[in-house]
């Protein structure tokens, strides 16, 4: 089993795929790197080296007690990268783990990083406040706390179905779906998994978010029920000075199984746009406009896209 320690002897397990320029992904809440195995399993047959980590208290990494917050995650994530001496590298995020890529490029710049692909984000912020009244209540992520601490093997099997959109009429269940989220959710910790609820919904990433300087694909699900679009992803598109989106309509937070085709089509078409990005390329990208339901994305150097 291949795994790195951080400096304060936690173990990080990582899967590493393929040959060839290198892809790192960062999963969601509660889940671990397996949730990334479809995208994985593609892109390596198109030539890319693919490697996803599960984050501290999850999946097989050590269920620490402590740095279950945003620095420490972006920091393990930081020790991969070096520990695997990755360059030119895309970092993919989804959900929470768009806030660790994020949170990683605030902390530690983007010289090893050359492109960002954010799915389903948290960022900038999710929890309602005075600052950002587009948010979620506190009741919200408080009923979660209180779903997880009281029953977590249910509140996970309830969670699915939202994830996924589930629960909207008319929607046909894949109860292997449902059953895989459950078991990746029930490797963690549960003071982890506790803890972080915290950490996905009330770190704000607005000044992590000002910092990016590399080509950024944003894509959301206009059906997302864990992470509603307008204070994620349109929020998210205006703090990036280089950046697409790209709506999925009717999509579900889970679009990495709900549409595992249209994304994996998206993120290839992405990595062949910017296979080699120079600085006067990314300068010259400009601000392009928000797509919806197109697929697969089509890219131009100059402007970036312009149809």
């Amino acid at each position: 089993m291949s795994t790195i320690t951080t400096k304060d002897g936690t173990e990080i397990y990582y899967k590493d795929w393929g040959t060839g320029p290198p892809v790192v992904f960062s999963h969601g809440w509660p889940l671990t790197g397996d949730a990334w195995q479809d995208q994985m399993l593609y892109l390596v047959a198109r030539g890319y080296r693919c490697i996803a980590h599960d984050r501290r208290g999850h999946g097989r990494s050590s269920q620490s007690h402590h740095g279950n917050e945003m620095d420490t995650f972006a920091d393990d994530l930081s020790t991969l990268i070096e520990a695997l001496d990755l360059a030119d590298l895309t970092l993919v995020g989804h959900s929470m783990g768009c806030g660790e890529v994020v949170r990683y490029l605030g902390r530690h710049g983007s010289k090893r990083v050359a492109r960002l692909v954010l799915i389903g984000s948290v960022t900038p912020v999710m929890l309602k406040t005075a600052n950002n009244p587009a948010g979620l209540p506190v009741k919200i992520f408080d009923d979660i706390r209180v779903g997880v601490s009281h029953d977590r093997s249910q509140c996970f099997k309830e969670l699915a179905r939202k994830f996924y959109g589930y629960n909207r009429p008319g929607v046909t269940v894949n109860q292997h779906v449902v059953d895989t989220f459950w078991l990746q959710g029930m490797q963690g910790g549960l003071k982890n998994q506790f803890e972080c609820i915290k950490a996905f919904s009330e770190t704000d990433f607005t000044e992590d978010l000002k910092k990016i300087d590399v080509p950024t694909l944003i894509i959301h699900g206009s059906d997302d029920q864990i992470v509603p679009i307008g204070a994620s992803a349109h929020a998210s598109f205006k703090l990036i000075n280089n950046a697409i989106l790209k709506v999925y309509p009717r999509g579900s937070h889970g679009l990495t199984e709900t549409h595992k085709d249209e994304l994996n089509l998206d993120l290839l078409g992405f990595l062949q746009a910017f296979a080699t990005p120079t600085l006067t390329q990314i300068k010259s990208l400009g601000r392009p406009p928000t797509l919806i339901g197109k697929l697969p994305i089509e890219y131009s150097q100059q402007p970036l896209l312009n149809r």
